[in-house]
């Protein structure tokens, strides 16, 4: 439920040390997100997700986090994975980013495979 997952959320954010003042999360087609990813990212590419991180000196979070569900389910497909689970990593991937987690090097991307795996098991026991 919506409910349930915004509590998780403020929950995920506080194991964190992270508390949130806005975090607005917006669902949408590739090519929206295409287009925002080319505009803002100067990236020609589709992605599931973009997350912009308002925050001002590690206050509470603020932020906006675009996703692609037509990148979700196709995501979900190639992984074996159910596309209720892929959205959800997909929406802890994005607040993990806003707590400052990052994916570009290597031992980043693995450690932010394990947090969302982590968060995974956590919310869907």
């Amino acid at each position: 439920s919506r409910k349930a997952l915004k509590e998780f959320i403020r929950l995920l954010c506080e194991k964190e040390n992270r508390t949130i003042d806005e975090i607005n999360v917006v669902f949408c087609a590739d090519e929206y997100l295409l287009q925002i990813n080319q505009q803002f990212l100067n990236h020609d590419t589709y992605t599931d997700i973009i997350s912009f991180d308002y925050t001002e000196k590690k206050g509470p979070l603020n932020g906006e986090i675009y996703i692609s569900v037509d990148r979700v389910k196709e995501n979900a497909l190639l992984l074996g994975s159910s596309f209720k689970q892929e959205i959800h990593r997909v929406i802890f991937h994005g607040i993990l980013h806003l707590c400052g987690y990052k994916d570009k090097l290597k031992a980043d991307k693995l450690l932010m495979r394990e947090k969302e795996d982590f968060y995974l098991r956590e919310y869907f026991r």
